[in-house]
This record gives structure tokens, C-alpha cells and sequence, in this order.
């Protein structure tokens, strides 16, 4: 998998690849903030008929995460988990350690799913 952030993805690769949104960063010394994105150089023949409800409930992942909709989270990742050739599957086990932390443990009103680094 190939991450990239925002600001370099030009219209060449998105029509080159699938171009699926990851996590967002607030970078607190630059006081920036950037969307990391993965690309996809290949997707399995047997997920091409299917590819467009997969990058739905992706991004809705993503949406829901931000909502903290914690079990619509799961059972999307539950049904991801594999797709892409597994390479986002890190990705989705690093969300899916993310939300069982936060159903313990309520990150707050003003949270949006923003990852704050130093």
C-alpha cells in the first residue's frame, strides 16, 4: 500500500488508482492539518464487481468513526477486512483497536476523529 497525504494527490493518480481516504492528522508544530490516503495499485478480479459498495461503506466507515457510531464501525470492518488485496487491513486493525479503547473510554463531546501529533 502506498500512502499519501492530500495535498499530493493530483487527478493523474486518482485516475490511475483507488484512492481511499485513511486517517486525518493535526500536525500541532506546523499547525497544519492532512488527510493521509492509501492508493490501491491493484484490486482481485473476484472484488472488481463489487468495488464501488466497497469504497461506500469505506468512506461511510470513515464518516461513522468521526460520528462515533462505534458498532456501525465494526461490523463495516468486519466485511473490509480482506478486500484490497489485504493491504488496508493494518489500517482497519489499527481503527478497530482505536474504537474498542473509545467504547471504554468516551473520547469526548469535541471529539471528531482528528489525530492530534506533536
Amino acid at each position: 500500500m502506498n500512502i499519501m497525504f492530500g495535498d499530493s494527490i493530483t487527478d493523474d493518480i486518482k485516475s490511475r488508482y483507488t484512492v481511499l481516504q485513511l486517517d486525518t492528522f493535526y500536525f500541532a508544530d506546523i499547525e497544519q492539518t492532512r488527510v493521509a490516503y492509501c492508493l490501491i495499485e491493484t484490486v482481485p478480479i473476484a472484488e472488481m464487481m463489487g468495488i464501488d459498495k466497497d469504497i461506500e461503506l469505506h468512506n461511510n466507515l470513515l464518516r461513522n468513526y468521526a460520528l462515533k457510531n462505534w458498532n456501525y464501525c465494526i461490523d463495516a470492518i468486519e466485511h473490509l477486512k480482506g478486500r484490497w488485496n489485504n493491504e488496508l487491513d493494518s489500517f482497519y486493525d489499527s481503527v478497530v483497536s482505536r474504537v474498542m479503547q473509545y467504547r471504554d473510554s468516551d473520547p469526548g463531546e469535541s471529539w471528531d476523529g482528528i489525530i492530534v501529533r506533536n
